[in-house]
């Protein structure tokens, strides 16, 4: 049975918002698109289907001209407590292609409002954790988790 760490990477913190508020702007495509990209990328569009085997997809943009077209689904869901997503699926179940990793999101009450905020990304295979490591993983997730946190005080 291989390590998970081999294959995991994550990023954590405390909210100054309810876990309630922090699902919402995940479950919410018009708030989503608005944090989800790490700057100066831009998220154009996403298709949020809250159900297991709904579809989460979205469309990114860098600031080069390249469109990057992220499809998949929904495994799990849990509202203001978990969110679970990967790539191996279309809507529908449909197979897609070649998997690169698995979201999993919690959403925990810390107390006075606030919540910790986990996400994870479960690799399938160990070169793939490197490879999205090399990519900005870290820097990237945490970014967008910084303009997550942002919009979060502006609601």
């Amino acid at each position: 049975m291989p390590d998970i760490a081999e294959h995991e990477l994550s990023i954590s913190r405390i909210i100054d918002a309810a876990p309630e508020k922090v699902f919402k702007v995940w479950a919410d495509p018009e708030l989503l698109i608005q944090w989800w990209a790490p700057l100066p990328y831009q998220t154009s569009q996403a298709v949020i289907d809250l159900r297991p085997g709904g579809a989460f997809n979205t469309t990114m943009h860098a600031p080069t001209g390249e469109v990057y077209e992220n499809l998949g689904v929904f495994l799990d869901v849990v509202p203001n407590r978990r969110l679970v997503f990967t790539d191996a699926f279309r809507e529908g179940w449909i197979p897609g292609g070649r998997p690169f990793m698995t979201g999993y999101v919690t959403f925990e009450d810390a107390g006075s409002g606030a919540t910790k905020y986990v996400a994870r990304a479960l690799h399938w295979t160990a070169e793939d954790r490197r490879t999205h490591e090399e990519m900005g993983f870290e820097e990237g997730w945490n970014a967008a988790a910084d303009q997550m946190d942002a919009l979060l005080q502006r609601l």
